[in-house]
C-alpha cells in the first residue's frame, strides 16, 4: 500500500492518506472524503478533478494524453504541472506522491 498527500489550496491542511495501489488519485480523494469533484466519474470529459502535482512528483508520471490536455485546457487555475486526478493512477513508484487542491473548479456538465 503506497501513500500520498493532498494539500488544501492554501496549503494550510494536509491529508496524508494511504493510496491502494491501481486507483486513481480521484478514486483515493473520494475514499478519504477529500473534496475533489470529479462530476464525469473518470470518464475524461470535464476538468473537475484537476489537481496540482508536485513538482518534484511531475516528471515521474505518464505523460498526459491529448484528450487529458484538452480538459485541463478548462481547468481552473491550471499549472505547468496540473493533471487531471482520474488519469494519475498510483503505482509504488509514486509512493509519497503530493498533490494541491485547486483553488475551485469548472464544472461545464453542470451547466446549461
Amino acid at each position: 500500500m503506497a501513500k500520498m498527500t493532498f494539500l488544501s489550496p492554501d496549503g494550510a491542511v494536509r491529508w496524508d492518506v494511504e493510496a491502494p495501489l491501481g486507483l486513481s488519485v480521484l478514486e483515493i480523494a473520494h475514499r478519504n472524503d477529500i473534496d475533489l469533484e470529479g462530476a464525469c466519474e473518470g470518464s475524461l470529459a470535464c476538468s473537475t478533478c484537476h489537481v496540482i502535482v508536485d513538482p518534484a512528483w511531475y516528471e515521474q508520471l505518464d505523460e498526459p494524453t491529448e484528450e487529458e490536455e484538452d480538459m485541463l485546457d478548462l481547468a481552473f487555475g491550471l499549472t505547468r504541472t496540473s493533471r487531471l486526478g482520474c488519469q494519475i493512477r498510483m503505482t509504488e513508484e509514486l509512493d509519497g506522491l503530493t498533490v494541491t487542491l485547486p483553488g475551485g473548479s469548472r464544472n461545464m456538465m453542470s451547466e446549461s
